[in-house]
């Protein structure tokens, strides 16, 4: 089932440029769109992601042909000349294999050249969070910047680097910011390692601690949060606690890249203040010589993924034509 989403972006934010489709693949949905000429992102639609443990690229693939044949069909006046396909786990983008999704069932997937040949049209094909990293830094909350650290901490925690204006891919593994070690034999972490800072400072990690640590199942990180300023002292221990351990990590971020700016979306970014001062606070006082980089909310929302992609598929057409 196809449902119609409410653009959020500025009719024409993308600005001049070829049209393009756009598809930003998720674990629970696939989120769709087309570009005009004039950059206005138009049509955004969510469609359940399919399942086929037999072969889930080849069922994500024909999902994505098929919404495209859709989004054709409902704008007869715009001609596509690419695709933008972005999915989650790890991506090497430079062969166009999915490398590893945990969500979506797939290993060494050749989901570039399986879309290519579904759709017609040449694909730019990369990573979620890369592509919401490269809108932020391009069009949202770190415009104008060229070193910019992007973290999406949600039910997971993902990241993207920009360096000098670039993005670090290390063929699909960079950016994987969750799985730094926070706290050595910590809790054991679904990757096998032990104390990744997504153990802790997830959102489904804070609620799942909560839970464990009182026995009262809570609907997410936003309920421990409110217990926590209702003076809850388990709930402000677990809030704290998740604050502290990303708050060390990013210090380690910018002793090492010395980013300008970073940005934080995902749900837990919804905390605003709760998050941002004592994150700012603490990561300030970690700090020492160091450039301290502003933190900033995220600006583009959940449609940060799709714009990131469109981006990518319109700078593949504009390569193939230098």
């Amino acid at each position: 089932m196809t449902d119609r989403a409410p653009v959020t972006t500025a009719p024409t934010e993308l600005g001049a440029g070829p049209a393009v489709l756009a598809f930003d693949v998720g674990g629970t949905d696939i989120k769709s769109g087309v570009v005009d000429a004039t950059g206005r992102l138009l049509d955004i639609r969510r469609t359940a992601t399919p399942r086929d443990d037999a072969d889930p690229a080849g069922a994500v693939v024909e999902a994505v042909a098929g919404i495209a044949r859709e989004l054709r069909d409902a704008h007869p006046g715009l001609a596509p000349v690419a695709v933008g396909l972005s999915v989650p786990g790890i991506v090497d983008e430079a062969t166009g294999i999915g490398v590893l999704s945990s969500n979506l069932g797939w290993r060494d997937a050749p989901v570039r050249a399986l879309a290519e040949q579904a759709l017609g049209l040449p694909v730019a094909f990369g990573h979620d969070v890369r592509a919401a990293g490269e809108a932020e830094a391009r069009l949202g909350a770190a415009r104008g910047c060229r070193e910019v650290v992007t973290v999406a901490i949600g039910t997971g925690i993902a990241g993207s680097i920009r360096v000098g204006g670039r993005a670090i891919v290390g063929a699909g593994l960079a950016g994987e910011l969750g799985h730094t070690l926070s706290v050595p034999g910590g809790e054991r972490c679904p990757c096998g390692a032990n104390g990744c800072l997504e153990t802790i400072a997830s959102a489904g990690a804070i609620a799942r601690r909560y839970t464990r640590a009182t026995g009262r199942p809570v609907d997410g990180a936003r309920a421990v949060l409110v217990a926590a300023k209702q003076g809850d002292p388990e709930a402000r221990r677990v809030w704290d606690e998740a604050v502290e351990a990303l708050a060390e990590q990013l210090a380690r971020i910018v002793a090492i890249l010395s980013p300008e700016v970073i940005v934080i979306g995902g749900g837990l970014a919804d905390a605003d203040a709760d998050l941002f001062e004592p994150l700012g606070a603490r990561l300030g006082s970690l700090l020492s010589f160091h450039r301290l980089p502003r933190l900033e909310k995220a600006r583009l929302g959940s449609d940060a993924g799709l714009i990131g992609t469109a981006l990518a598929a319109r700078d593949l057409v504009e390569a193939g034509t230098r």
